[in-house]
């Protein structure tokens, strides 16, 4: 037995900071933005919203489109970097919103990475029969966790939250690979807050070397889907879609470039939402499953990479 996705979800804030907006309170423009990243806006939360509640709200739509009582759900496995909550853990805190009553809960810290691991244990745990329906979350409200002045950073980021339902069904394929590499995680750092040697300010902000994460994943991601492709005995023509954490539009094109692929086969929303780590793939697949872009049969692939250093990706068949 593996999960089937039976239904997806996405929450993102009303709220929209554009290129225009952000020229406001950096040195930068809309021009400058759009030629290094593809981004256009971003969505930030304001006013009651926060990581738990975009998270609920991802979840009771996929748990809607996939018919499911949420007192039916198993486990409720969160990824998230930037939860509003420390305890109870951002599952719980979604658990007590939507009425999973019956779902252990807990929360999966892979940074963009995140919705895949989260997905892939998902699987993990359908497979050795602990679980028989899960409510997958990808969850980030990175603006708490973005320095405004940093004109390098600011631009990258946004909030959102997505989520499939996974159930347990035979003969859907799935396949996985994925990696850390610890030795290179001062690309990308962000010290907490809430340490009694309390760092200065801007260490509690993300950190990023934008050229070194450029270059990793313009290598590693092209490595693990080759790798993950050799697994299922596929070339990369014969994937439908590749589903790619939506961090840079130029990273993207470079990685379809060097699968040899049309940019066509691979999805985009970054002009729209702009990094929302966790939240990105599954925003991506519950906005590409409700135009109706999916077809039963299509062979998918996600891939993800981010902070740790982390990347990994899923084989999946739509069902």
């Amino acid at each position: 037995m593996t999960g089937k996705i039976i239904g997806t979800g996405a929450c993102v804030p009303d709220k929209v900071v554009s290129n225009d907006d952000l020229s406001k309170i950096v040195d930068t423009n809309d021009e400058w933005i759009r030629e290094r990243t593809g981004i256009v806006r971003r969505h930030i939360i304001s006013g009651e919203e926060t990581t738990v509640t975009l998270a609920a709200e991802a979840g009771k739509r996929a748990l809607n489109m996939g018919g499911i009582a949420a007192k039916e759900l198993d486990m409720i496995l969160l990824s998230s970097i930037s939860s509003n909550v420390i305890l109870p853990c951002t599952a719980c805190a979604v658990q007590r919103l939507i009425g999973a009553v019956n779902a252990v809960c807990y929360d999966l810290n892979a940074a963009c990475s995140g919705f895949v691991f989260a997905y892939n244990a998902a699987q993990a745990h359908i497979m050795s029969g602990m679980c028989n329906t899960v409510l997958v979350i990808g969850a980030d409200c990175l603006s708490d966790l973005t320095n405004w002045k940093d004109r390098s950073s600011c631009i990258l980021f946004g909030d959102g939250a997505g989520a499939v339902v996974l159930q347990a069904a035979e003969g859907v394929p799935f396949a996985f690979a994925m990696h850390s590499d610890g030795q290179r995680g001062g690309s990308i750092t962000c010290q907490s807050r809430n340490q009694n040697n309390c760092p200065p300010l801007e260490e509690t902000y993300m950190k990023m070397d934008g050229k070194e994460i450029f270059k990793f994943a313009s290598t590693k991601v092209p490595a693990v889907l080759h790798e993950l492709l050799e697994k299922v005995s596929m070339k990369p023509e014969e994937i439908d879609a590749y589903f790619l954490h939506q961090a840079n539009g130029r990273i993207i094109e470079i990685i379809a470039k060097k699968m040899g692929l049309d940019l066509s086969k691979f999805p985009m929303n970054v002009a729209e939402y702009a990094n929302t780590s966790s939240g990105t793939i599954p925003i991506l697949l519950d906005e590409v499953n409700r135009k109706g872009n999916i077809l039963k049969g299509q062979k998918l692939i996600m891939c993800s990479f981010g902070a740790g250093l982390s990347w990994g990706a899923a084989y999946l068949e739509w069902q």
